[in-house]
């Protein structure tokens, strides 16, 4: 990029934060001007994707041009988190910004279960519909499925969708667990067609878009693949060798692709901010195959780097430099304060978020002081990591006998134990855990 283009795309980025910020102080009659410069948002969140299954994170066997190309013309973070190794507390985090057990969704939701998100929490959606947003959740939302935790009735519009994970359920004779299919609070198809759920999803944020072409919009896209089952039409099947997994991804991929296609169509893709992620690290089982968080070691469920270190492209032509990675320490808790700032909300200034804006990170413009992450925190803290180091004081749900400190920027793999050479890193990062449980 010329020196001139980045001096331009610096002014637009000031420029456009001034704008949102200056409405949003002004109020609704402000955000409804016409001169506006709130940016579209697409946050994708695919469901058990490994931090190695996309082409552009080390993939040999998974074909994803599109988001290959996506973090060829944007920015691709090789340090990003999920909150919480499962999926219900993960995506919980990334919805309030806030740490799952602070919201008491730190455990997986199950279809009879009668908890859910309350009324008290504040959701990313909520923040983006009062800052003059239509909003959207099409796909997987698993913070309850009770009437009072429904999607529609925490920031979202429109919702269209399955509730919880797609194995929850027992098979039918149409090979599919028993799971609904919504249409906003409406069941229209049960058990739903898994195999043409992630198409069907593209469909949907396809239509949303275009309806919504005139206004600022928000969706948020939680596939329910690749989780396990794993599901794919005949059509993506036949298009690998690598196995339905595989299949799996790739359909994501394309549906990336033909969202994409409709954005510049319609002329909206300099303005949009694509965010694809992944809720936590892969299953890895034999009988399961095809998915790898190769460097790292561990997967979903467990708080080794597999287990909540996920990819994260993040595409903005209008704010974000091509070509651009960022290696510092981010996570899905980031994203509501850093969507409020970028869009001209408000961040909850009533209880504890554990987000940061990284809007400073993600338009490539500095860097960011370390911080403390915290590996899916509950009434302990299994690992804690600072700037470059981790401090792991559990295996799955069981205490080490002795403390292991890695230097994650020279040990991904987490394989050399240095808590022996380093004890004063070792006490550090202890009195930052304290430090944390007192807050809950």
């Amino acid at each position: 990029m010329s020196s001139a283009s980045e001096m331009d795309r610096r002014r637009f980025i000031k420029s456009s934060l001034a704008t949102v910020a200056v409405a949003a102080l002004l109020g609704d009659r402000a955000l409804a001007a016409p001169n506006r410069r709130q940016p579209n948002i697409i946050l994708i969140n695919a469901d058990d994707l490994g931090y190695a299954d996309l082409s552009c994170y080390g993939s040999e066997s998974i074909r994803t041009p599109n988001l290959d190309s996506l973090a060829r013309r944007g920015m691709r973070f090789t340090s990003f988190y999920a909150s919480a190794p499962v999926c219900t507390p993960s995506r919980a985090g990334l919805m309030m910004g806030r740490y799952a057990v602070r919201s008491g969704l730190s455990y997986v939701l199950f279809p009879n279960d009668k908890t859910g998100i309350t009324d008290s929490e504040i959701t990313v959606g909520q923040v983006l519909q009062k800052a003059g947003y239509k909003t959207a959740c099409i796909g997987k939302w698993h913070l309850g499925c009770t009437p009072e935790s429904h999607p529609n009735r925490h920031g979202f519009d429109y919702y269209y969708g399955l509730l919880y994970s797609n194995d929850m359920g027992t098979m039918t004779k149409q090979g599919y667990p028993d799971i609904p299919l919504y249409r906003n609070e409406e069941v229209i198809e049960r058990p739903a067609d898994q195999s043409l759920l992630t198409e069907r999803y593209t469909e949907e944020a396809v239509k949303f878009i275009r309806d919504n072409k005139n206004n600022p919009f928000f969706i948020y896209l939680p596939h329910n693949m690749p989780h396990w089952p794993h599901h794919a039409s005949e059509r993506f099947k036949k298009r690998t060798k690598a196995g339905v997994y595989a299949a799996a991804v790739e359909t994501i991929d394309w549906g990336v692709g033909e969202i994409m296609k409709t954005l510049r169509e319609l002329g909206l893709e300099q303005n949009t901010l694509v965010l694809f992620m992944s809720d936590n690290g892969p299953v890895l089982r034999p009988d399961r195959p095809g998915a790898s968080a190769k460097p790292l070691s561990g997967a979903k469920g467990n708080v080794f780097e597999g287990g909540q270190r996920v990819p994260l492209v993040a595409y903005w032509p209008a704010g974000i430099p091509a070509g651009s990675v960022c290696h510092q320490p981010v996570s899905n808790l980031d994203m509501l304060p850093t969507l409020a700032a970028i869009c001209g909300g408000k961040t909850p200034t009533d209880r504890i978020i554990d987000g940061r804006n990284i809007t400073k990170l993600l338009t490539n413009m500095g860097k960011m002081p370390d911080y403390a992450f915290f590996y899916n925190p509950g009434k302990t803290v299994p690992a804690v990591r600072y700037g470059k180091w981790k401090l792991r004081l559990e295996k799955g749900r069981q205490s080490v006998e002795k403390p292991e400190l890695y230097n994650l920027d020279l040990d991904i793999g987490e394989r050399r134990n240095l808590a022996k050479e380093h004890p004063e890193i070792v006490a550090d990062l202890k009195a930052r855990i304290d430090a944390f449980l007192q807050t809950l």
